[in-house]
């Protein structure tokens, strides 16, 4: 007989050590679930996991142990309701964890899910079989084995639609009769997604150093061969190389000021910032790239504008690169117009508003929604050409997320763009959101 079996054996045969047994337990249980909260407050997750199965095994067992000195049947028996065969406590608990779960009976039916599996799979299952409720075959096989063995497993599981999630599954089996398999799910997705965007980034990023690297190297070479002795070659060579060589700087910097903003995405700003001050700067040192497109800026701002919480230094890089990019894609000989308001919100969320309008091409209303991804463009070519790096836009949203903002997109091509900046007045705590229309 089995330490399991040695439990349940002297709760049911003596009913003073059975209860000094289930005392036990029952603490050892309520250490576990203390375990469990605080690690998920500290944010391990994967040790969270471990110790979310192994609660779920010991209150079960407790639980299994506990009715081997009763003659009342879990479930199924007369036709009883499977929730009703499990006690408040457990149910409360089990209705508790944020992951997935699933209890299983011997047949594979579905004793209990908790609200997080009826969100997955859209309602109840309660005494259908998992083949029903989950059609995962790498799942399935899972449970067999785990049901007929005892086997804990992990398997990898992926549902594509509605849209594509990944979760992996922890099985393990109560060691007293009647046997119930304990599935839990874990949602891997935004891992999965943040591998995705890693590993996009590196190649994208690649992708940009490689290209003119080639171009300088190329030149180089020719430098050193046929073109040694040839003046105007040289000369042209050496333009097209030091453009090449801006081109990789500006991209390095970029990707400096991405990271440096994503790691303090997280820790809000706290200094007064005065952003018509900041809007002035901008437009100052964006003149003569102005007058070069022949573009006309027009700065709006109202009286007594109030100071914001921010940093000085990032939100000067967004009102630049807006105001940069309405210059560079605008109409030539256009306009550019900035305005700054004060719109209506409620009562506890007053804004600033800034807004940079051009009168150019527009942007497709297809590719409006991917503006902020890194290294994405609408016209790759004009954007090389116009000393682009695909990261302005992304430096943008990241920024007004650490100030807890809001970005707001208007375009229509043929009609020109509207990128509007949401600012609170003093420091929220509210998420961020990316509006684009």
């Amino acid at each position: 007989m089995d330490g399991g079996d040695s439990v349940a054996g002297a709760m049911a045969d003596n009913p003073q050590t059975g209860k000094a047994w289930a005392t036990r337990l029952w603490l050892l249980a309520a250490g576990l679930f203390s375990g469990v909260a605080a690690v998920l407050i500290g944010g391990e997750s994967a040790l969270w996991l471990v110790l979310a199965v192994a609660l779920v095994v010991v209150m079960l067992a407790l639980f299994m142990g506990r009715r081997r000195a009763d003659t009342t049947p879990l479930v199924g028996a007369g036709g009883a309701d499977p929730q009703n065969g499990l006690p408040a406590l457990l149910r409360d608990v089990f209705e508790d964890v944020p992951d997935p779960l699933l209890l299983l009976d011997k047949g594979g039916r579905v004793v209990f899910s908790n609200s997080a599996m009826r969100g997955l799979t859209g309602g109840g299952s309660e005494r259908l079989h998992v083949s029903a409720v989950l059609r995962a075959p790498a799942l399935l096989a899972a449970v067999e084995r785990t049901t007929a063995t005892g086997e804990a497993l992990s398997v990898e599981l992926s549902f594509p639609v509605p849209i594509e999630r990944h979760f992996t599954a922890h099985l393990s089996r109560t060691r007293a009769e009647p046997y119930l398999t304990v599935v839990l799910m874990h949602d891997l997705t935004a891992i999965r997604r943040a591998e995705q965007t890693r590993a996009d980034f590196v190649a994208n990023a690649s992708h940009e150093l490689r290209t003119p690297l080639a171009a300088i190297s190329g030149f180089i070479d020719t430098l050193r061969g046929h073109a040694r002795d040839d003046a105007e070659a040289r000369t042209r060579f050496l333009d097209i190389m030091a453009v090449e060589a801006a081109r990789m700087r500006r991209l390095i910097n970029d990707l400096l000021s991405l990271t440096r903003v994503e790691l303090n995405e997280h820790v809000p700003p706290s200094t007064p910032v005065d952003v018509v001050a900041l809007l002035r700067d901008a437009v100052n040192a964006l003149t003569p790239l102005a007058q070069s497109e022949t573009v006309t800026i027009q700065l709006t701002v109202p009286d007594d504008v109030p100071h914001i919480t921010g940093e000085r230094d990032e939100l000067a890089q967004v009102f630049q690169n807006l105001i940069h990019n309405a210059i560079k894609y605008g109409r030539p000989g256009g306009h550019v117009w900035i305005g700054v308001s004060l719109p209506a919100a409620a009562a506890d969320e007053q804004v600033l508003a800034v807004a940079i309008r051009d009168d150019g091409e527009g942007i497709p209303r297809a590719a409006v929604p991917r503006l902020t991804e890194r290294f994405y463009r609408v016209d790759v070519k004009r954007s090389r050409e116009k000393g682009g790096t695909g990261l302005g836009l992304a430096i943008v949203k990241h920024i007004v997320n650490r100030h807890h903002g809001r970005l707001q997109i208007r375009s229509e091509a043929g009609a020109g763009s509207t990128f509007t900046v949401f600012l609170p007045l003093k420091a929220a705590e509210s998420a961020t959101v990316t509006e684009l229309l």
